[in-house]
């Protein structure tokens, strides 16, 4: 085989490896054989004269932090299989729920939502003592996660409870959000938003961890969210009646500004009592307390002739210019102290607030009655989250949850695209989490929590009348032969001779996987189009184009390529063909390499 044919990538990409490239490329004095020379990279960086502090410095670390890391570098084979009979409008809708363990969605999502997401919304296990169904296995997460769902055979329970008695209760649930959290900031467009839900069992822990991660200049606020309105059972020695949202920015630099809406009671309080032809509109002061600028203390006459002497907020020019434009309110008399007219329509909101006090935990419940839907514990109220996206979201942005549960979300992103004719698609990832078994969901038949969420998404499609849908896609093993072929006998050659008689593709592979296996490696999202080119009479090719349309290739799994065939679809040196290993040989592989970029599986 030629050397200009590339392989597919058959694993997911792992950030610190872009982040490698990276740093090889800003500081190339630092390598040493292609490698990386950490200690010369310190000797680059250091400022001379800063004495050393050695040990003591500010660290963040728990038990278990090592192998989070380890965890989070750990490229997945897995892939995202397609499941059109859960899905609702799949072929339109740019939604999509995922089934899977959210670690191993989010390694699959890195290379095709790079720096995609605008926001993410997650409500993660809060570590009050009981189950963990995120069992994180250091050598093989899928395989894991395939005992877990019943699609292997297990020898062990690996749910594990986490009680506060255990002497790593803080480090277990570290180490299950680090590599989530870790990659997906990783998915943030540079202006986004992550808004994480926790109560005050783990606050404290998540803020160090986050400040780690995102840095602790990008910590825009912490919400506290008022959840009950009376006491409870949990009010023994101390009623808690919040819980906390916090919110970090990709890169707060990067944020002009912010807003929340107005209420109903501060939209009521924009009058129009002169008629303005601009709308309703509200007053505010124009004075200046505790400044003595000259340049802003002048005399002001109202039409009927009173005089005001203040130190304004304009300097004189400026207010005269508010006077000519009809923005001054002189009162009804026309002799008041002046005041700035300032219009609703212009008015988009106002400066988020700390203290959240929109809805109750019993309001999710609401939510779910609704729709006829009552089988789920606690879920978030949808004015809630949908508070969040009105602050971090506008009309044609991308939101993620990657714990999803029963939907809130989905049902919030679907509702405010009613609101304000946006565009908004989500991202839902949940884990297949059995429901107890006597519960109102395992009675509803109900077997998971992810059945729930899909089932919601469904309602709100159906019975608010919303036109959207969702494509389901579900964590499974690669559809690529990854058998590993033993190298004792140190020959490179014969390694790579037995590799290339192997099938590339596992027994009983459907042609539509192996398409979104490649689309998701290759780096394109989820909703890219798959289609066969018509023009072809032999080889069946299909052209997968992302959803900007900036970006295609061709994909022909065909056990043999007809070149004459192949001709018809006019390849360039930019053009991409994918293709099996067997369906070439050396001539024709080397014809293609010269027409385009020729990659095997």
């Amino acid at each position: 085989m030629t050397k200009t044919v590339d392989k597919v990538q058959k694993t997911t990409t792992i950030p610190n490896e872009e982040r490698l490239k990276q740093l090889k490329q800003l500081y190339p004095e630092c390598l040493t054989e292609g490698q990386v020379d950490f200690e010369k990279l310190k000797n680059t960086l250091s400022n001379e004269g800063v004495e050393e502090l050695g040990d003591e410095r500010y660290l963040f670390t728990w038990a278990g932090k090592r192998e989070a890391i380890h965890l989070r570098n750990i490229p997945t084979e897995a892939t995202l299989k397609p499941d059109h009979n859960d899905s609702l409008n799949f072929e339109t809708s740019q939604n999509l729920f995922i089934e899977g363990d959210n670690l191993e969605v989010l390694k699959l999502l890195y290379k095709p939502y790079f720096g995609r997401i605008k926001a993410i919304y997650i409500d993660p296990p809060y570590n009050t003592g009981g189950d963990f169904i995120y069992p994180d296995n250091y050598r093989n997460p899928l395989d894991s996660y395939l005992q877990l769902t019943g699609q292997v055979d297990s020898e062990g329970n690996l749910q594990t409870t986490n009680p506060e008695t255990s002497g790593r209760y803080h480090s277990t649930w570290l180490s299950m959000m680090y590599p989530r959290i870790f990659l997906a900031r990783q998915l943030l467009t540079d202006d986004g938003i992550i808004f994480v839900s926790i109560d005050d069992h783990e606050v404290y822990n998540l803020r160090l961890m986050m400040n780690e991660i995102f840095g602790e200049e990008n910590f825009i606020g912490g919400f506290v969210w008022r959840k009950k309105a009376g006491a409870g059972a949990d009010s023994k020695l101390f009623f808690r009646q919040h819980e906390h949202i916090l919110m970090y920015a990709q890169n707060k630099e990067q944020i002009a500004e912010l807003f929340q809406p107005l209420t109903e009671k501060q939209r009521d309080e924009y009058k129009n009592p002169d008629n303005d032809p601009r709308g309703p509109w509200a007053s505010t002061d124009l004075t200046r307390t505790g400044d003595n600028d000259p340049a802003r203390i002048y005399e002001v006459i109202s039409p009927t002739g009173k005089k005001f002497t203040y130190c304004w907020t304009y300097t004189e020019s400026n207010f005269q210019n508010l006077i000519d434009n009809n923005l001054i309110w002189w009162g009804k008399n026309n002799n008041s102290k002046p005041k700035r007219k300032r219009f609703l329509k212009d008015k988009e909101g106002l400066t988020p607030r700390s203290w959240v006090d929109i809805a109750l935990t019993q309001d999710g419940g609401y939510d779910l009655e609704k729709l006829d839907l009552s089988v789920f514990d606690y879920p978030k109220p949808v004015k809630l989250i949908k508070l969040f996206l009105q602050i971090a979201t506008k009309a044609n942005d991308l939101i993620l949850d990657f714990f999803a549960g029963s939907c809130t979300t989905a049902q919030a992103v679907m509702e405010l695209n009613q609101e304000d004719n946006g565009n908004r698609q989500c991202i839902m990832v949940q884990f297949p989490e059995p429901t107890p078994e006597k519960s109102a969901a395992r009675k509803a038949g109900f077997e998971t929590i992810a059945e729930v969420g899909k089932e919601r998404i469904r309602r709100v499609c159906q019975r608010t009348l919303i036109p959207s849908g969702f494509r389901v896609f579900k964590l499974a093993p690669s559809n690529y032969n990854t058998k590993n072929i033993s190298q004792t006998d140190g020959s490179h050659a014969l390694f790579s001779e037995l590799e290339d008689t192997l099938d590339p593709l596992q027994e009983g592979w459907l042609v539509e996987d192996v398409l979104y296996e490649i689309t998701l490696k290759e780096g394109y999202p989820l909703d890219s189009a798959i289609q066969p080119v018509k023009e072809l009479t032999t080889n069946t090719v299909f052209c997968i184009t992302a959803p900007n349309e900036t970006q295609s290739f061709y994909v022909c799994l065909d056990e043999q390529i007809i070149e004459t065939d192949i001709e018809r679809l006019k390849l360039s040196k930019k053009s991409v063909f994918i293709c099996r290993d067997i369906a070439l040989d050396d001539t024709l592989a080397a014809n293609l390499a010269l027409q385009c970029r020729l990659k095997t599986i």
